[in-house]
Parts: C-alpha cells; structure tokens; sequence
C-alpha cells in the first residue's frame, strides 16, 4: 500500500480535477496533480475510488463511457502514480472500454489475468474470459 509520503485523492478530488466544473475546487487541486504529473508528489489512486469514479462520470455526468476511460487511463499513467497495481488498473479500464461488463467485473479479471488470484465467479460470461 501506499508509503506515508503518498497522497490518497478521494473520488470527489479527482472529479473535480477531470470535469473543472467547480472553479474553486478546480484551482485548489490543479497544482496537485501538475505535481503528481511530474512526479513531484506521490500519489496512489485506490481501485475502490476509480471504480467510484468511473461510476459517477457515466451514470451522472454522462460522459461518454470512451472519454472517461481515457481521462482515468491518462490520470494513471502520471509519473508521480505509485499504484503497484497502475497496470492492473489500466487492464481493466481498456477492458471496460470495450466490453460491455461494469467495472468491478473488469477489475476483477485484470486481477486474475496479472496473477493476483483465480476468479470465483457464478458468472459465465466472465468464467470463460478469465480461462481465455
């Protein structure tokens, strides 16, 4: 897990940096992610709050399911990222791009594909895509 040198943003931090749709918001975590861009700060970006946001910028804000894929995979592939599981992550998004399961099924198969465990599931479709 994250060291005591990492930042954790929550959900709402993130939103507000992606949508910029709260100026005051916006202004105050910009520097922050300039940072983490350049690794400057550390940041770690739990599987639990890009779930969450990928959630809210569909159902919500009704962002196009492609562009919120890619906005998270480019937030990810900041340097300042420490996520251990970063490629895990961006399997799973790419996943959710093109499949039309939610993200916690995508999560769950990237994990099992990078060998973080086998997959118990009572859901075929998934079974046979974990197997393939």
């Amino acid at each position: 897990m994250p060291g005591s040198g990492s930042v954790l943003p929550d959900t709402d931090v993130i939103l507000r940096y992606l949508l910029k749709d709260v100026p005051e918001q916006y202004a105050q975590v910009e520097k922050f992610f300039d940072d983490v861009r350049t690794g400057k700060t550390k940041a770690v970006i739990l599987e639990s709050v890009l779930a969450k946001c990928v959630y809210i910028l569909l159902k919500f804000y009704r962002v196009p399911k492609q562009m919120a894929v890619e906005s998270l995979i480019g937030l990810l592939q900041y340097k300042g990222v420490a996520n251990k599981d970063k490629a895990e992550l961006v399997d799973a998004l790419q996943m959710f791009a093109k499949q039309t399961m939610d993200i916690v099924d995508c999560l769950l198969l990237a994990k099992a594909r990078h060998g973080k465990g086998r997959l118990l599931s009572f859901d075929k479709g998934l079974n046979k895509l974990a197997k393939g």
